[in-house]
């Protein structure tokens, strides 16, 4: 079965509300990923106006034309 993110509502802070295909709802808190991240061209998104700029596409979530996105998987389990 190919999972999918049908939504994704921001909830505040660094917290995300994700919807699955297969009917599975996660909340995941991206602050400590954002907080501890090396990679600068990822550490930007710790600023929450950008943070909150991710937009779906084809079931996945990303930030700036895949700037930054997740495996769905992971995201699927609760796992960043």
């Amino acid at each position: 079965m190919v999972i999918s993110i049908q939504e994704a509502n921001y909830l505040g802070e660094y917290k995300i509300r994700f919807l699955f295909s297969d009917g599975i709802e996660k909340i995941i808190d991206f602050e400590n990923f954002l907080k501890n991240a090396k990679n600068p061209m990822t550490k930007k998104y710790f600023n929450k106006e950008l943070f909150q700029s991710y937009s779906i596409e084809y079931g996945d979530i990303i930030w700036n034309d895949y700037e930054m996105c997740f495996p769905i998987w992971d995201l699927h389990e609760g796992q960043l």
